[in-house]
């Protein structure tokens, strides 16, 4: 679907999944896996790039989650 720019909404460390807010206001879902740095967590409120690609439950979802450069 293509890139994205926005915020970590919430990241539950434990059960491995957040969801972050594109500035145009929407909601996708990312699993752990998907933050680009191997580290599994992130902080929520962090501006984040990602890429939009469906995901294995048939939505959209953040992959290649990584901190924002602008």
């Amino acid at each position: 679907m293509g890139d994205g720019v926005g915020q970590v909404v919430e990241f539950d460390e434990a059960a491995g999944f957040g969801t972050v807010r594109t500035d145009d206001g929407v909601e996708l879902f990312f699993h752990c896996t998907a933050i680009a740095d191997d580290t599994r967590t992130i902080a929520s409120g962090r501006r984040v790039a990602f890429e939009i690609a469906a995901g294995r439950m048939g939505r959209w979802e953040a992959t290649r989650v990584r901190p924002a450069t602008s």
